[in-house]
C-alpha cells in the first residue's frame, strides 16, 4: 500500500476551501479532470481525467467544514482518501491523507511517487483556485 499526505495552511475562508474541495459541479479549477459524473447524489461519482480515464469514488463520511471521506477504484487501483478541515485565526488548515493499492504488481514500486505527483498538482490547482476565484 501507498500512501501519501499533505498538510496545508491556507490564508482563506474554510466554507470557500470546503465548498471548492466537495463540489462536484465546479470541477474546472483541477488541471487534471475533464468531466465528473455524479452516480448516485452525495453517495458515488465518476472523475474523468483529460485522457478519459475514469476512477469511481464512493463518499464514506461527509461532515461539512470538518471531515470527507471516500473509497476510490479504478481498474488500476483501489484505496481511500481522508480530508481534515480546520478553521483558526482566520485560516484554513487541510490535511489530505490518500492510501492506495495497486492492482498490477509491475505498478507497485511507481505508486509512492504517482500519489506525491497527483497530490502535489491537486493542491497546485486548488492554491491557485483559492487565490484567483470569489467562489
Amino acid at each position: 500500500m501507498a500512501t501519501a499526505n499533505v498538510k496545508l495552511v491556507l490564508h482563506c475562508g474554510l466554507e470557500k476551501v470546503w465548498n471548492t474541495v466537495t463540489s462536484l459541479e465546479n470541477f474546472t479549477w483541477r488541471s487534471d479532470l475533464a468531466q465528473i459524473e455524479v452516480l448516485e447524489d452525495g453517495k458515488q461519482f465518476v472523475e474523468y481525467t483529460k485522457d478519459g480515464y475514469a476512477t469511481v469514488f464512493t463518499v464514506t463520511a461527509f461532515e461539512p467544514m470538518k471531515r470527507y471521506e471516500f473509497d476510490m477504484e479504478n481498474d488500476m487501483m483501489h484505496g481511500h482518501w481522508v480530508g481534515l478541515f480546520s478553521y483558526d485565526n482566520e485560516e484554513t488548515s487541510i490535511n489530505f491523507t490518500e492510501a492506495v493499492t495497486v492492482k498490477k504488481m509491475i505498478l507497485k514500486p511507481f505508486a509512492g511517487a504517482y500519489l506525491k505527483k497527483q497530490q502535489s498538482a491537486y493542491i497546485a490547482d486548488l492554491r491557485r483556485f483559492l487565490l484567483q476565484s470569489s467562489f
